[in-house]
């Protein structure tokens, strides 16, 4: 019996997944933003931290866990209109074997989670894998709500990577993207 608990005690780390960007907190982290999405993401808000004249920044309250840093943007408009947009960047590194490998793994666990917002019906986050190549400076895979509906209709998420000057950044986007753009699902 003592040596099975010991099996068990020294296979338990090799059994739960590491803790940080890359577990369920993702899904968590993407539960709360996208919850906030109607409310322009208002209540994940923090600070400001730039001002320009066609948006401002303000830290999130909400990051995912072991990401480098995460901003609420709102873009001003000709219109008297808002557009509202929140973006983590999850991992930079300048091995692209390695940081495509983690987009992979990213892309398959944020695909077909389950986002339950209260007063709605669950959504299933779906998307569209695009596979990253060091040619290509920028990819990009879209995720949409399924059902599509409301207002919901307009939201998309997105994970990117795009090179910078030396290094690869992965980031996770979530937005109101403009009426002719929303997904429509038939």
């Amino acid at each position: 019996m003592k040596n099975l608990t010991l099996i068990l005690i020294l296979a338990i780390p090799a059994i739960v997944p590491a803790q940080g960007v890359f577990s369920n907190q993702t899904n968590m982290t993407l539960q709360q933003v996208i919850g906030d999405y109607p409310n322009h993401f208002k209540n994940i808000q923090g600070d400001m931290v730039s001002n320009e004249a066609q948006s401002t920044d303000y830290t999130s309250k909400v990051i995912i866990p072991g990401s480098l840093s995460a901003v609420v943007t709102r873009y001003s408009s000709s219109q008297d209109k808002s557009v509202y947009s929140w973006k983590c960047i999850v991992k930079e590194s300048e091995d692209f074997e390695s940081i495509s490998g983690q987009y992979r793994q990213l892309y398959n666990q944020i695909r077909n989670s389950i986002i339950k917002i209260e007063g709605q019906k669950p959504f299933i986050l779906n998307g569209s894998y695009e596979a990253p190549s060091e040619d290509k400076k920028f990819t990009t895979s879209d995720f949409y709500l399924l059902p599509s509906i409301g207002n919901m209709r307009k939201l998309k998420v997105e994970l990117t990577l795009e090179f910078y000057v030396t290094e690869w950044k992965m980031a996770i986007l979530v937005y109101d993207q403009g009426e002719e753009d929303a997904f429509v699902k038939e």
